[in-house]
């Protein structure tokens, strides 16, 4: 029988003076959006124009559950909705975030000459539909292309050392849905009371 697990809401501050928001991009070998819950799907991997030294792929999926696992809250999921991922792109790019790129998730591994030039939330009302080759990505999800004029990222790039991107930052966390054991808890805990 397979646990429940919760899963938080996760949000920003539209505040600029908040040290909530999306602050680096990382260049991963996994990307999250990929790990525990779609089985390693290669259409979360970006694509590369060889020619033009680009890289294309979603950095947020909408409403896409990601698997996640901490010493202080155990295992859970968090959840980006569209109204969050909109706010999020907003404060990335008013905070000229754009050249903020590190590897792996590495403060110590930042890198220059990789920098964001296209970025889009896939909103068909607006017309703005996910690219060719990234079908099932939801409404609402956000989707960067980025040139890489660095030549060590771009070797890593095309050696398959890196597949995708990952966001970094600070947000805040809304339990959207309990666990079983804590609905249980809870109703054990109103018994008690009366």
């Amino acid at each position: 029988m397979e646990r429940e697990l919760p899963i938080y809401k996760m949000s920003i501050n539209e505040d600029d003076n908040d040290e909530s928001t999306v602050s680096f991009v990382a260049l991963v070998d996994h990307p999250a959006i990929e790990r525990n819950w779609i089985a390693f799907n290669k259409q979360f991997k970006f694509k590369t124009d060889n020619e033009r030294r680009i890289i294309t792929g979603p950095l947020m999926i909408a409403d896409l559950p990601i698997y996640r696992q901490s010493k202080e809250m155990g295992e859970f999921y968090v959840v980006f909705d569209k109204s969050e991922i909109e706010k999020i792109v907003q404060k990335f790019f008013r905070q000229h975030n754009t050249s903020n790129v590190n590897m792996m998730h590495d403060a110590n591994k930042q890198v220059g000459g990789v920098y964001m030039f296209e970025s889009f939330i896939v909103d068909t009302a607006r017309g703005i539909k996910a690219p060719e080759g990234f079908t099932g990505i939801t409404e609402g999800s956000w989707i960067g292309s980025y040139k890489v004029d660095n030549d060590e990222v771009w070797t890593s790039v095309i050696n398959g050392t890196f597949q995708g991107f990952s966001v970094e930052g600070i947000f805040d966390m809304v339990m959207e849905k309990k666990t079983v054991e804590d609905e249980i808890i809870q109703v054990i805990d109103e018994i008690a009371k009366l």
